[in-house]
């Protein structure tokens, strides 16, 4: 059954077990969805609103871009675990003879970069999600201030838990080449994740 399908105390069970996965991946991908889910909320609840009708166009290309990456870190959370399960299956290859550890050595470490991809892709795209909790915080609805809030919230944690999840990963990779290009990249991104946050934060007046 895939993660994203299951009841929300089915998959908080199944993260909670024995199994490795679900991990710090997909809940990094949750965290995303979550975030996403809440910011299509608040502009949901400013469309049809009088007060609001100078931002209805507005609200609704935040209401659809944010439906859109929802669906996408949905998706995420059982490509990471899916991602993590190669790994286990690639070291669960027979290393007999010279040619046999040859293609298991390969597979692992194809699999580990597919694995550090993944939760690349989630931290990357969840920072686009910044620009959309900041519309709906100083523009949408101001009885749902709180959610935004929190979305921000949920944003910063999903980049951070993602990038934690990818750094583990490529201790294990070979390829300095690709270990230096998402490390430059994730830098880069963590260099403004807090400020943004932070800043969201403050514009939320209570």
């Amino acid at each position: 059954m895939e993660l994203k399908k299951m009841t929300v105390e089915g998959f908080v069970q199944e993260t909670s077990s024995s199994s490795p996965a679900p991990g710090g991946g997909s809940i990094a991908a949750l965290n995303a969805a979550s975030a996403a889910a809440l910011i299509e909320m608040v502009a949901h609840l400013t469309l049809g609103k009088e007060k609001y009708a100078a931002v209805e166009k507005e609200m609704k290309e935040v209401a659809e871009k944010a439906a859109s990456l929802k669906n996408q870190f949905l998706a995420l959370i059982d490509e990471d675990s899916n991602a993590f399960n190669k790994i286990m299956a690639a070291f669960r290859m027979p290393k007999g003879s010279d040619e046999e550890k040859a293609v298991r050595s390969k597979a692992i470490q194809e699999a580990t970069k597919g694995a550090a991809l993944v939760p690349f892709k989630v931290g990357e795209t969840a920072n686009e999600l910044f620009a959309l909790a900041d519309v709906v915080i100083t523009r949408g609805n101001t009885n749902a201030v709180t959610d935004g809030a929190v979305a921000a919230m949920n944003t910063r944690a999903a980049v951070r838990g993602a990038f934690l999840n990818v750094k583990i990963n490529l201790g294990s990779i070979k390829d300095q080449t690709f270990v230096d290009d998402l490390n430059g990249k994730m830098a880069a991104i963590e260099k403004e994740v807090d400020g943004k946050e932070q800043a969201l934060l403050g514009k939320v007046n209570l």
